[in-house]
């Protein structure tokens, strides 16, 4: 720890980004596994009221490298699960979200602004991210199947991928909407 406080006494910006970062990045991951171990059972429980129905926006069918695909922003076709699915990761990412912001905003950030307009920048943040990795996995999962992808490889790179890509985005968000002043009239 020695070490650390001293580095901090020198470059103070420095290390606020490290321990920001660092402590982004575990809750992000412990956010993201209960995410997980929730899409191993929702999917079912939503099966079981809402049935097999294929619910995509804009649901356009198109093909990549020969593979057939339902094209989809919003929702998932049959073969990926569809509205059960697509209710599955949209409660597993509210639930997981309503854990994240507030460690982010209280612990990581220490954040002590406006709350409400944090809050709907951060969901707006979650919106964004959500659609670009839903139209990323419904081209990836059919694609990485028709070559023979086995499911726990690409279930291990579409979390690592996509996971990636939202924490580096969430965190750019995080990182203005907690910065002090954010909020405040210049």
């Amino acid at each position: 720890m020695s070490f650390f406080n001293s580095f901090a006494e020198k470059h103070p910006a420095a290390a606020k980004w490290i321990r920001e970062g660092g402590l982004f990045i575990i809750f992000s991951y412990v956010v993201t596994f209960l995410k997980y171990l929730l899409l191993t059972f929702l999917p079912g429980f939503y099966e079981g009221l809402v049935g097999q129905v294929e619910w995509t926006w804009p649901g356009i069918q198109t093909k990549m490298f020969g593979v057939p695909f339902t094209l989809a922003i919003v929702g998932n076709s049959l073969a990926d699960g569809g509205l059960a699915f697509t209710l599955a990761n949209y409660t597993s990412i509210f639930l997981g979200e309503c854990i994240n912001f507030p460690l982010q905003r209280n612990v990581t950030f220490r954040s002590k602004g406006p709350v409400v307009p944090q809050l709907l920048c951060h969901f707006a943040g979650t919106i964004a991210v959500m659609l670009i990795m839903n139209l990323f996995t419904c081209i990836w999962n059919p694609v990485t199947a028709a070559f023979g992808i086995p499911d726990a490889v690409r279930n291990i790179v579409t979390t690592v991928a996509t996971g990636g890509v939202a924490m580096v985005i969430i965190f750019a968000i995080d990182k203005t909407i907690f910065a002090e002043g954010f909020g405040k009239k210049k």
